[in-house]
């Protein structure tokens, strides 16, 4: 479905992301496992088209997008939850939720479920800051279920969310796999990494290794939370 080689991005002359490769395939899981710093939302803004790159080819759905835009990749059914959510002035939950002119009141029902919100308090709220960052950021993972996109980039969705609703991510995870999507989550939360289907560790710009989840999590759980590169190079 997705297929990314020798991928290298800059900004401001640094590099940032150098020989990366990856492969996703169509109804699958995919976790991308580093730790602060280590370029995971940077790869995560250049897959869906925010970010040009020096080098390398991206194909999705044979197709090759290495130059295509944001709206050119999301009109061939890619879609990102960013780690920080919008805000908008004026809109409510409803309005924003089915800017995709998808409407389903039963899909509602259960996104809102699968993400912990409840929907008669939430629906007709608005997208603003009377809203917590972990409600703005389930509502606008609620935003792309109603999407169904083929693949579904989801941004540290843990992120401003407590860890007694990590269930609940692994239910969204699931939910776009059943649907026989792609969902790749780009994370630093061992537990969410080792429930998918493959797993890419990223340090030092690049894939440093790749495989079984669990195995994955386990060499980032032992030897990537001290790693003097992501100490030294701090947050990207």
């Amino acid at each position: 479905m997705l297929k990314i080689e020798n991928m290298r991005v800059s900004r401001n002359g640094k590099e940032i992301l150098k020989n990366v490769e990856l492969n996703f395939e169509k109804g699958k899981i995919y976790s991308i496992l580093g730790s602060n710093g280590a370029g995971k939302s940077t790869l995560a803004r250049t897959l869906i088209g925010f970010n040009n790159i020096e080098n390398g080819t991206i194909i999705f759905d044979s197709v090759d997008i290495t130059k295509s835009g944001i709206t050119e990749r999301a009109k061939l059914g890619m879609t990102i939850a960013l780690q920080e959510p919008a805000r908008f002035e004026g809109i409510t939950v409803k309005e924003y939720i089915t800017l995709g002119g998808k409407y389903n009141s039963d899909d509602i029902m259960e996104f809102f479920q699968i993400t912990g919100l409840d929907y008669n308090k939430y629906i007709d709220r608005l997208v603003d800051d009377t809203l917590s960052g972990g409600e703005r950021k389930r509502i606008e993972l609620i935003a792309v279920l109603m999407m169904n996109p083929k693949l579904a980039i989801f941004d540290e969705p843990d992120s401003g969310i407590d860890a007694m609703s990590i269930p609940n991510i692994v239910g969204m995870l699931n939910y776009v796999k059943r649907k026989g999507n792609t969902a790749v989550v780009i994370t630093h939360n061992e537990d969410i990494a080792a429930i998918v289907d493959y797993a890419y560790l990223i340090c030092d710009k690049t894939i440093k290794k790749k495989g079984k989840p669990l195995e994955i999590s386990s060499y980032y759980k032992k030897r990537c939370n001290t790693c003097d590169y992501v100490a030294m190079e701090g947050s990207v």
